[in-house]
């Protein structure tokens, strides 16, 4: 295929011609090789030097390391990291990426390899490479082993990256990825907040620590059999299935779609054998199958989103029964103990925890769309697809 004009053909893909194709081993200074870190790390409880493993890459000045006593470190002087450096696993989790953060003082585990860059190089934007897609494949089809997999050092002084020339359009580009993962860590933080907001509304209106403007009055404890019917599925071979608008639903989810349903009503499935509990909610009816059951609420005594979210919340473990396979014990179900308010409470608790879903289900989609936004501008920034403004007079 033909390269457009300005661009050239490399061993890591097409790239604009003033980029370069670097050997990390010549991304680093030479005073300080590509090398991993301590081996035997030991115990020390009084201090001690901190040891970057894996599992902290991404949050070393936040997180709890191990640390190991001066005299197991001593021998392994030539791994010590400072700010700016960049981190890579090399070793059963491979290729998650980290950079130090200024003023840290300590090593790294064995899983980890430090590049310490020269300064015509930047830290963020070689961290980016390196987390890219097209660059984690690479990295993944030159990892060896099979029981403990392995990026050899060898193998990563010789790996090569897509470097622009310019340490001004390396910055920018890192700059214009770091401001996205920003949004997204900013997003993920939101959902979070979100997420424990609801559990606790949740805990609280169905309990009725908390109760919605308007209503009043004591709520009466009952039985699940006093305020909802079990009723069990009906077998139905899958050369029986049609596609038609119905889910077929099992145990476990939904198996397929049919053109009948055996429960028209709004209802909760929940799995009766193998995989036990697991509601669903199906407003629009459904096949359910021999496998699963459904828990329909009793008019004028709950409402069945209600019933739904009470089923949320129960231990499963107390009316499961476990022989060769789990399986309900459908008395133990029914006697079930909850307090139940009135149904236009019922109602009006399932709605303002359905807006909080709706909510949820919102900041998880734009959070998904923002992700792979994410994805394409970095493959378009870090093969130099796209330019960012100013870049090309910078290179000049």
């Amino acid at each position: 295929m033909e390269v457009k004009p300005g661009y050239k053909r490399t061993e890591v893909g097409v790239i604009p011609e003033e980029w370069e194709v670097v050997a990390t081993a010549d991304l680093v200074e030479p005073t300080a090789p590509i090398c991993y870190g301590v081996v035997q790390v030991g115990q020390d409880t009084n201090g001690g030097v901190p040891i970057v493993a894996i599992k902290y890459v991404k949050e070393i000045a936040s997180s709890p390391l191990h640390r190991t006593s001066a005299t197991l470190e001593q021998p392994y002087a030539r791994s010590r990291v400072r700010g700016g450096d960049v981190l890579i696993s090399i070793k059963g989790t491979i290729g998650r990426v980290g950079i130090v953060p200024e003023g840290f003082e300590g090593n790294i585990s064995r899983e980890l390899a430090r590049l310490r860059l020269k300064p015509n190089y930047s830290a963020e934007y070689v961290a980016q490479q390196l987390e890219a897609d097209l660059t984690q494949g690479r990295i993944a089809r030159s990892v060896v082993g099979t029981t403990r997999l392995e990026f050899s050092i060898a193998t990563l002084r010789k790996f090569e990256l897509a470097v622009p020339t310019s340490r001004d359009e390396q910055r920018s580009i890192a700059t214009a990825l770091s401001d996205m993962a920003g949004l997204l860590g900013g997003l993920n933080r939101l959902i979070a907040k979100k997420r424990d907001l609801k559990q606790a509304a949740r805990q609280q209106l169905l309990t009725g620590q908390t109760r919605l403007p308007g209503f009043h009055g004591e709520w009466a404890v009952k039985l699940l059999r006093d305020c909802a019917r079990f009723c069990s599925g009906t077998y139905l071979a899958q050369a029986a299935y049609r596609d038609g608008e119905f889910e077929v639903q099992g145990a476990g989810g939904p198996m397929g779609k049919h053109v009948a349903a055996n429960f028209p009503e709004p209802i909760s499935v929940i799995g009766r054998v193998g995989t036990v509990g697991r509601p669903r909610f199906i407003p629009n009816g459904c096949w359910v199958n021999n496998n699963a059951a459904a828990v329909a609420a009793i008019p004028g005594i709950a409402s069945p989103r209600f019933i739904h979210l009470l089923l949320m919340t129960m231990d499963w473990g107390r009316a499961t029964s476990v022989t060769a396979q789990p399986f309900l014990v459908v008395e133990s179900l029914m006697k079930m103990e909850f307090a139940l308010p009135p149904v236009p409470e019922q109602n009006a608790i399932a709605e303002a925890l359905a807006e909080m879903d709706a909510e949820l289900a919102a900041l998880e989609q734009w959070r998904e769309k923002t992700h792979n936004l994410k994805q394409a501008v970095m493959q378009e920034l870090l093969t130099g697809k796209t330019r960012l403004i100013g870049s090309q007079e910078a290179a000049a």
